[in-house]
């Protein structure tokens, strides 16, 4: 398993990072993603870290707490040799504090995430939203007390907008506070928005991609194919609305050059585009997660290899979109203002 480093710190990370969103199953969204008990969680762990993949990464609404719970009981015993990455911001709870980046929340968040986790300290806490609503400079010291307390050793975040995030990092800089040196993103062959401002923004400043979601939301599992149904147990059946839209006619295109790329190399669908994400600038670690065994094991074939560069090529051509205002604006001025890819 590779590792690199994380931003601009001196934390490494694995490539491949294992997420936990198909731990409990509880609700009508998560258990569309899986209901992996604690010794199938278990046993995921013990694949993952016998592969050097030693990063798991979870959050406190994915199943209102209970993926965290049942991460902390799989771990039992061998927390030294994990890293463990979690989030909040969302509302966890039906008080009014009980939502956002708020000193109040943050503190409780992590708190009640430290006791989920069974452990005393979060190896990567990121807030998984902005709050427009709470001063950067609350957020960031709050995070910066969490910090010198040893309950948390790094910060990112997740799901912010380029404004968002440099303003965040301006703050810190400011005030001598934590920076972000991480940015949970969705970004896949299917969903190539974060080019467009976030990756020029993490090369910039030394911001690490964590990416969420690498599939394209379930479509990239070589499982869907042009005038075929859907297969029975998609996610997309119960959660197609809530992800990111994609037009049938650019999903295929894209799918069929997966397709051909997996018979030239005798790789599967799933890990030639996992494997395109780990050649991206910005790229530090791509979270893939797995209902089962054999899932897990088929991802993790996903390293080792590389594609090559006509390879990548097709598969940059076959997904292209043209960008919104002003990035494809910008373009015409590539010879001062380079695209990053």
């Amino acid at each position: 398993m590779e590792y690199r480093r994380l931003g601009g710190s001196g934390f490494s990370v694995p490539v491949l990072s294992f997420g936990t969103g198909t731990f409990g199953g509880k609700g009508e969204f998560f258990s569309a993603w899986g209901a992996t008990d604690v010794k199938e969680a278990s046993r995921l762990v013990d694949i993952c870290l016998e592969a050097g993949l030693t990063l798991f990464d979870s959050a406190d609404i994915y199943s209102s707490g209970a993926a965290e719970e049942i991460l902390g009981e799989a771990l039992k015993g061998r927390r030294n040799e994990a890293l463990i990455s979690t989030k909040a911001t969302f509302r966890s709870g039906e008080g009014p504090n009980d939502v956002g980046a708020s000193r109040f929340h943050l503190i409780e968040a992590v708190e009640a995430a430290l006791r989920r986790l069974q452990t005393d300290h979060i190896d990567l806490f990121q807030l998984h939203g902005f709050d427009a609503m709470t001063p950067v400079e609350e957020t960031l010291s709050a995070l910066d007390d969490l910090v010198r307390a040893g309950k948390i050793r790094y910060v990112g975040c997740s799901n912010f907008s380029g404004w968002h995030l440099m303003k965040s990092l301006a703050v810190a800089d400011r005030y001598n506070l934590p920076r972000y040196i991480a940015n949970q993103a969705y970004y896949s062959l299917v969903g190539r928005d974060y080019e467009w401002e976030l990756m020029p923004l993490g090369l910039d400043q030394k911001v690490g991609a964590m990416v969420w979601s690498p599939l394209g939301w379930g479509r990239l599992t070589g499982k869907i194919r042009r005038g075929q149904p859907l297969p029975e147990t998609s996610r997309l059946h119960k959660t197609g609305d809530k992800g990111p839209q994609i037009e049938e006619e650019y999903l295929y295109r894209v799918v069929d050059a997966l397709d051909e790329i997996a018979k030239e190399t005798g790789k599967s669908v799933p890990q030639i585009a996992l494997n395109w994400l780990l050649q991206r600038p910005t790229v530090s670690s791509v979270i893939i997660g797995a209902r089962d065994e054999t899932q897990l094991r088929q991802n993790l074939g996903a390293v080792g290899w590389s594609l090559t560069p006509e390879q990548i090529a097709r598969l940059d051509a076959a997904s292209h979109r043209t960008p919104a205002y002003p990035y494809w604006h910008q373009h015409d001025f590539a010879e001062r203002n380079p695209p990053p890819v």
